[in-house]
């Protein structure tokens, strides 16, 4: 009696665990829910969130918090009329203007500015009210909006736009990507009930990265912005359902094998966790290299992002698992992976003609897809210049309308104040300083406290053009050590060049760290030069794809600065992701005695479906930013999807491939399979890959 008892105890204790751990999660999520709650209210999308420390147009907003008033709301309010303004235009823009100073706490009295043709009349107007409250902030705007009839532009109401358009971005850019991985998941698994098991845990993830992420904020003080929690969610739904892809269709073949779901979902766990955990890993790896940076948007987007990838690690290797089990066989309705049975075979696939064409002319397939990739990557010296402010929205809000209209009107002259802060010792001598400066069209003295004497200039060329440009870094040199130049303008610079900074420190940063990580994980040199080498021409293909079509399809007048850094770094980790999971089999194969160039072949045929299915819909995800109102965040998610696609549909199924029956088993030197020959069985140690 003795073994059948404890039989039927261990079936208990098995069927106990699955429901242990969706209790376990119920638990987690309970405790999460009042911290992801919380997430919107640590975010923040001011451009110096944005900004590194160290810049001057940083130190600038810091120090205005010093000042009389503290921080202040810079505004624009314009008045127009396309035949020329009659008086009464300009007694009620007076009218109105003087109400609004009644009304709010003004720097200074607004003066008049017209403009040579006489449509165009500009008041600058300058608040301490809202302080650095951005809930106030966008009060003042939308209240002196209500009280005028025109237009309300400026750095300020830019960033009242701002912050509406990343508002809104949640709702949509969730319910979207759900609906998109909805109708993929449909499609790929033919069954109208197991799609929704992996979308409810990659929401589950979701939350729980929400979660996770404003307790990284609270304890670490991370920058936490709308661009880093949107991509945070698009990496939780792609990357999670990867998994998941890679999961089920592991756990349908093993169903086929054993007779219970438990011991089905063990083995496959068994089999694809390791190159699951591998993949995340080194995903979480290289996006964790950001942290580096000294943009703060970019050093917020590494940790967001990687909690993203790792809560979709988990929830796809526990919360998954658990749900499938205790839903049984009868979650693939119709198409039930019995006991015993075989799967359906048809026509030859895709990719077992992939394999063929690459096993036959490697040398053809590798030389021709190098081709193509290089020539795509001459589009990247199409890329429109970097995005100017009002170019960052597909739309056309208020406050970019009145950045237009100035444009037009006053075509040669500034109508952005820059911003110096000086230490009121030496005020004096940086005022004169800022009058002599080449482009300076006017310098005049504002508040002092502190310590420090803020002054306003006005260059006599338009907002963030070239010779604006230059007119900041003459003011920059002129003034020296200790005197702070910024504004809007400035600030765009800064963004510019630091990502330009960090481009040079991250990108080989991230290249050594995923390659060490490779070599770990594959125990070999040539393997990892060899997915790295693909990633980075993928990256730059796409992003040539980007400057070929960005202009002329899209609209764009530019491209985000932090464009090229942030899609190389995602690039590289998720292409790397996907190399992982070949790698893993072929490996498998070699292991079992077959040749490298006969095991690139099996790998691609045994997982080119899934991973197709796992990069289209990562691709897919990814592309749903393109849909979004911002500018940058189109650009990023056009790259990436393009590179993913290229990724799952080139580079991984031919040049990979033929380059590794090229190389034969000179693709794992130095490690022990470089050595070994054929058909000889491998030992436990070999069997198991480094690291995992």
């Amino acid at each position: 009696m003795g073994a059948p008892n404890r039989t039927i105890s261990e079936r208990r204790g098995r069927r106990a665990i699955p429901w242990g751990m969706l209790a376990l999660w119920v638990i987690v999520l309970a405790i999460a829910a009042p911290f992801a709650g919380e997430l919107g209210a640590v975010q923040r999308d001011r451009a110096v969130d944005y900004l590194p420390a160290s810049a001057d147009s940083t130190q600038v907003a810091t120090l205005g918090e010093l000042l009389p008033g503290g921080d202040s709301t810079d505004l624009v309010l314009v008045y127009h009329r396309d035949g020329g303004l009659t008086p009464d235009d300009r007694d009620t823009a007076a009218r109105e203007v003087a109400r609004v100073a009644a009304e709010h706490r003004l720097t200074s009295p607004p003066r008049p500015v017209p403009s040579k043709d006489g449509t165009t009349l500009l008041y600058a107007v300058s608040s301490t009210e809202p302080g650095t409250d951005e809930k106030a902030r966008d009060a003042l705007v939308q209240d002196i909006r209500a009280g005028v009839s025109g237009q309300v532009g400026g750095p300020g109401a830019l960033a009242t736009d701002a912050g509406e358009v990343y508002e809104s971005l949640d709702g949509p850019l969730l319910y979207t990507t759900v609906a998109v991985v909805a109708i993929l998941l449909i499609v790929i698994y033919r069954s109208p009930f197991l799609w929704l098991v992996p979308l409810l845990v990659a929401g589950a993830a979701d939350f729980l990265s929400m979660a996770v992420t404003y307790a990284l904020h609270q304890g670490f003080d991370i920058s936490v912005s709308g661009q880093s929690t949107g991509v945070m969610t698009i990496l939780v739904f792609g990357a999670g359902t990867d998994y998941a892809l890679l999961l089920v269709s592991r756990y349908r073949e093993e169903l086929r094998r054993t007779p219970r779901p438990y011991d089905a979902m063990l083995t496959a766990l068994r089999g694809c966790g390791p190159a699951v955990l591998a993949s995340s890993g080194t995903v979480a790896a290289g996006l964790l290299c950001l942290l580096a940076a000294d943009l703060n948007s970019s050093r917020g987007m590494g940790p967001t992002a990687a909690v993203g990838v790792l809560c979709a690690l988990v929830a796809m290797t526990t919360l998954l698992p658990a749900l499938l089990v205790v839903l049984g066989r009868r979650v693939f309705w119709p198409l039930i992976p019995a006991h015993g049975s075989a799967p359906k075979t048809g026509r030859r696939s895709f990719f077992a003609a992939v394999g063929g064409s690459a096993g036959r002319r490697p040398v053809a397939v590798l030389l021709t897809g190098a081709a193509a990739l290089a020539a795509l990557a001459l589009g990247t010296l199409a890329l429109p210049g970097a995005l100017k402010q009002e170019d960052s929205f597909t739309s056309t809000p208020e406050a970019v309308a009145a950045m237009k209209t100035l444009a037009a009107a006053y075509p040669e002259a500034g109508t952005q104040p820059i911003t110096v802060i000086a230490p009121t010792t030496g005020a004096a001598r940086a005022l004169e300083t800022a009058r002599a400066t080449d482009g300076v069209e006017s310098a005049e003295p504002g508040r002092s406290g502190a310590g420090w004497t803020e002054i306003s200039v006005l260059a006599d060329h338009p907002p963030q053009s070239a010779a604006e440009t230059a007119t900041i870094k003459e003011l920059r040199a002129g003034l020296g050590e200790g005197v702070y130049v910024g504004g809007p303008s400035a600030e765009q610079l800064d963004l510019t060049e630091t990502s330009r900074s960090d481009s040079m420190m991250i990108v080989p940063l991230v290249l050594v760290a995923v390659l060490l990580i490779l070599v770990v994980l594959l125990r070999s040199l040539i393997a990892p030069l060899l997915l790295v080498g693909a990633v980075v021409a993928v990256w730059g293909a796409s992003l040539g794809i980007g400057g070929l079509l960005f202009e002329p399809l899209f609209g764009f007048e530019g491209t985000d600065p932090g464009l090229p850094l942030l899609s190389f770094v995602f690039l590289v980790a998720l292409g790397v992701d996907y190399g992982i999971f070949v790698m893993h089999r072929m490996r498998e194969e070699c292991l079992d005695g077959a040749e490298p160039g006969a095991a690139a072949l099996t790998a691609l045929r045994t997982t080119g479906g899934v991973i197709a299915s796992a990069g289209l819909v990562l691709a897919a995800t990814f592309a749903v930013l393109v849909n979004m109102p911002l500018v940058q965040l189109a650009e990023l998610g056009f790259v990436i999807a393009v590179g993913v696609l290229l990724d799952t549909f080139l580079v991984r199924t031919y040049l990979v491939t033929s380059a590794s029956v090229l190389l034969g088993r000179k693709v794992w030197w130095p490690g022990p399979l470089a050595r070994r020959p054929a058909a000889v069985p491998a030992t436990p140690a070999e069997r198991t890959p480094a690291g995992v």
